[in-house]
């Protein structure tokens, strides 16, 4: 699926806003950047209802359904030649993600033994991971055949998911379920400690952004607009190669809720050295300890959410959750352009990293606050009210 998805997205601004003469549209790259916007803000706003959806329904059919839509979404994308159908197309897609990503985690959730969650969310980072390496290798090898090709390529690999979860993921359904589909979204929110940690994860976020906005600005400058292939291929194949090896020795040595601190301090402190790196080399071996630090975030980050949610509310407690991803998200993308604007217009090339490493040292210690106390087992039902 993380295949599939990355076939595509990049090609759209490539196809949609590239040069007539190189076989784009010539639209203006404002009103494509409108679009992908608006499909992201789509899908990170409806995840957050998916996971509720999720507890009245089961992950299932919200998945199967999740994978029609974006395969229709992605198809209608490729038959696009106007920007009011290149729009629709794509919240179409975006709907689809939000109705199978919260509940995707539930389901692994529901799944798994509690002492294997933290490697299989690691396991599934590391499928995305290669799908984000693959991805464009084969959107770009079908662009050759046309835009049209590649959209189609990718919707079939989703109607191909969601025949495989058809047959194959068991129809889970959380006993006592709660009376409406907002009732675990309320008592997500009205758990303080669980809103504290999502809260100050909106931090973590603002930093995982980084590595399209302000990194990618410093190697361009470093290196040219070609820094992007190796910037991206590194950070993805250390996570493929590294990722799950790295999180056994790190469940060896160190509780879940350490971890997750520690690798948020590690990637602050990766963005902060970068202001010392002064050739593409030197920022390549940053993004090398960002990468690592990154890669223990989202299995650790999704293994507390786990375990902070009770049995029947644990796609409300991922779908609240994904509010730090979706405000972090934004704020980073708007906030990383700004700091550099900011850093170069005062003549302060290190403010931009500065202010972003006091930012994970912040969130770091935040997360330290938000989790202090916790003893929530590897079952859950830690919520405090």
């Amino acid at each position: 699926m993380w295949g599939g998805f990355f076939a595509v997205i990049p090609l759209v601004t490539v196809h949609f806003s590239g040069p007539v003469a190189q076989g784009g549209l010539g639209w203006a790259a404002a009103s494509v950047g409108l679009v992908l916007g608006l499909r992201q803000l789509t899908q990170q706003g409806l995840t957050v209802f998916g996971g509720a959806w999720a507890d009245r329904l089961g992950p299932k059919p919200l998945i199967v359904w999740g994978c029609a839509l974006r395969t229709l979404g992605f198809a209608w994308m490729g038959f696009s030649d106007s920007l009011p159908e290149l729009l629709a197309s794509a919240l179409l897609a975006g709907v689809g993600g939000g109705l199978f990503d919260a509940p995707k985690s539930a389901a692994i959730t529901q799944v798994t033994h509690p002492d294997h969650r933290t490697r299989m969310f690691s396991l599934t980072s590391l499928s995305g991971n290669a799908g984000m390496v693959t991805g464009p290798l084969l959107g770009t090898a079908l662009l050759g055949l046309g835009f049209r090709t590649a959209a189609l390529v990718a919707a079939s690999v989703y109607v191909l998911a969601g025949l495989v979860l058809a047959v194959t993921l068991p129809h889970l359904r959380p006993e006592g379920r709660p009376g409406s589909s907002l009732a675990g979204l309320r008592q997500a929110a009205k758990d303080t400690r669980f809103r504290r940690f999502t809260l100050v994860l909106i931090g973590y976020f603002i930093l995982s952004t980084q590595i399209n906005v302000a990194v990618t600005l410093k190697a361009i400058s470093l290196a040219g607009p070609g820094a992007t292939g190796p910037l991206y291929g590194l950070s993805a194949g250390l996570a493929v190669l590294l990722q799950y090896p790295l999180l056994r020795l790190v469940e060896r040595w160190l509780p879940v809720r350490t971890a997750l601190v520690t690798a948020v301090a590690l990637v602050g402190l990766s963005l902060g050295l970068m202001s010392l790196a002064g050739t593409f080399p030197a920022l390549l071996a940053c993004v090398a300890l960002y990468s690592l630090g990154t890669m223990i975030v989202y299995p650790t980050q999704q293994t507390l959410t786990a375990r902070f949610s009770p049995g029947a509310l644990v796609g409300s407690y991922f779908g609240f959750s994904a509010i730090s991803l979706g405000v972090g998200g934004a704020a980073g993308s708007v906030l990383g352009g700004a700091l550099v604007d900011a850093g170069a217009h005062l003549g302060l090339g290190a403010l931009p990293w500065l202010t972003l490493a006091a930012i994970g040292g912040i969130s770091a210690v935040g997360l330290a606050w938000a989790l202090r106390g916790f003893d929530g087992g590897p079952d859950g039902n830690a919520a405090e009210s």
